[in-house]
């Protein structure tokens, strides 16, 4: 309790407290040596607390009315010139009862709220493992979200505390296990009160737990070595991975695993992205990839330039089998185009069979592209490369005649570049002998960047001077429909519904 907190129950009339249908209330005990004999005691015991009732309302009427009943009996001391302390377990203002109170009274009366200590303080002092640190984030999260939520939520933060375990505990740690954070977790039960306990959470029994519990994933960087607070990056060479990884010794098993960080920075990366890139000991890739994501104490970073995949896959994987934890970031979605392909060609090499490796899905440029534009890619469409720098020209030709004669829509990755200028005249040419002129062909540039610009030209009208490596092209289906809304901006479409013939 904080001094401030003796200082009003000693100058209050009235106690009240919160409690279940057996009376104990926690708050109470607690508090117990500050009461005086002449408190005047209001206890506010709650109808139900996890079981069903008959209310005509339902769990949440029933409440909802015991809300109203129990702020009118305080409305009637304070009515009458009596000051009321209102006593919480943890802090009143967070996941605390006394917050229905607040709402229905705060507005009516003059009003003090005094900071407690939260049991998620209490739990990471108990375990003398600090939550957060440098740029740590962390996230609080109630065991009652749905495991899918709670599993996203754990895999995409660097530390967490989980609370309202009891009978939310098996869908938890399923949560904490499906997102990898299980070896990293602890449990936390009565911290500071009598009955406390601490352990791993992979130890608990399911039936054991209370609702007084927490799960606590703790700070990353606290458990690092003396000396590696800060981020390391070197550029790739092959002699990188023996330098970097004979210090010490391995960390545990090693596994690499491809991220896709989407066309830009953080806000295209999914939760199971984004919690492989905090995990990771190691992050591998081009150097404009990795400058997406954000610097972590003790990460080591291997930059290389956009022509080099397979030496990124064997470091990525040479990595990993000395037992480090490694991320390959690639751009947009890894399967598409990108560095997924790489790191399972040099996988399937007998050096690396044994070692594990995941493929996490990212928002791929066409996707991203559509979006902005509208949903040119509604039906069906084909995604080809107009690169000819790893397959000959003739078959992307073929190709451009087969789709466009299929009448698909078309996303046109990789269309042109500083020393590949021909190949979207070569590729209009070849597509105008299937689509009529005036089919849309959305240019997007550098989406999700400081310099995106999403435009939609004829087919006939495309100029190739205005396409450039950081541009996707769409081209429209015959069904594909451009229109100008009533506040300026231009959709584009392509029905779902084809007609028939």
């Amino acid at each position: 309790m904080t001094v401030r907190a003796v200082q009003v129950i000693a100058g209050a009339d009235v106690i009240a407290y919160h409690s279940a249908r057996h009376g104990r209330s926690i708050a109470r005990s607690i508090a117990a040596e500050h009461l005086r004999a002449d408190h005047i005691e209001e206890a506010l015991i709650y109808p139900v607390t996890t079981e069903s009732t008959d209310h005509p309302g339902g769990y949440r009427g029933a409440l909802d009315e015991f809300y109203e009943s129990a702020a009118a009996r305080l409305a009637a001391h304070l009515d009458a010139g009596r000051t009321v302390a209102v006593i919480s377990e943890g802090d009143p203002l967070f996941y605390g009862s006394y917050q229905h109170m607040h709402k229905r009274l705060a507005h009516r009366y003059p009003t003090e709220v005094i900071p407690g200590v939260t049991s998620v303080s209490a739990a990471a002092a108990r375990l003398g493992k600090p939550l957060a640190e440098a740029d740590e984030v962390l996230t609080i999260l109630p065991g009652t979200l749905p495991e899918e939520e709670l599993t996203a939520r754990l895999a995409s933060t660097d530390t967490a505390v989980v609370m309202k375990l009891g009978r939310t505990f098996p869908t938890v740690r399923r949560a904490m296990e499906r997102s990898g954070r299980l070896p990293e977790a602890h449990y936390v039960e009565r911290a500071t009160m009598t009955g406390e306990r601490t352990e791993k959470l992979a130890d608990i029994d399911a039936e054991t737990v209370p609702y007084f519990s927490v799960s606590v994933v703790p700070s990353r960087i606290a458990d690092l070595p003396p000396g590696t607070a800060t981020s390391t990056e070197t550029a790739m060479t092959a002699e990188t991975a023996t330098a970097t990884t004979t210090t010490g010794e391995p960390s545990g098993h090693g596994e690499v695993v491809v991220v896709g960080t989407g066309p830009a920075g953080p806000l295209w990366l999914t939760p199971e992205s984004r919690g492989a890139l905090a995990a990771a000991e190691d992050l591998v890739g081009y150097t404009t990839y990795l400058d997406r994501v954000p610097l972590r104490p003790g990460q080591r970073r291997h930059a290389s330039d956009n022509k080099v995949e397979s030496e990124r896959a064997e470091l990525a994987l040479d990595l990993a089998r000395r037992g480090r934890r490694v991320a390959v970031v690639s751009g947009g979605d890894p399967g598409i185009f990108a560095m997924a392909t790489a790191v399972l060609e040099v996988a399937c090499q007998a050096p690396y069979r044994a070692i594990p490796v995941r493929v996490l899905p990212g928002v791929t440029a066409a996707n991203a592209a559509a979006a902005r534009a509208g949903a040119p890619l509604g039906h069906d469409y084909a995604v080809i490369s107009l690169s000819d720098r790893l397959k000959p020209w003739e078959v992307i030709a073929e190709r451009l005649h087969a789709a466009a004669g299929a009448d698909l829509a078309l996303a046109l990755y990789n269309p042109g570049s500083r020393s590949r200028t021909w190949q979207v005249g070569k590729a209009r040419e070849l597509l105008l002998e299937h689509r009529a002129p005036d089919t849309p062909v959305i240019l997007a540039r550098d989406i999700g960047g400081p310099e995106e610009s999403v435009r939609t030209v004829h087919l006939a009208d495309l100029d190739p001077h205005q396409v450039d490596m950081r541009t996707l092209l769409i081209v429209g289906s015959s069904q594909t429909q451009a229109a100008r809304r009533d506040d300026g901006t231009q959709v584009v479409w392509t029905p779902r519904r084809y007609p028939e013939k």
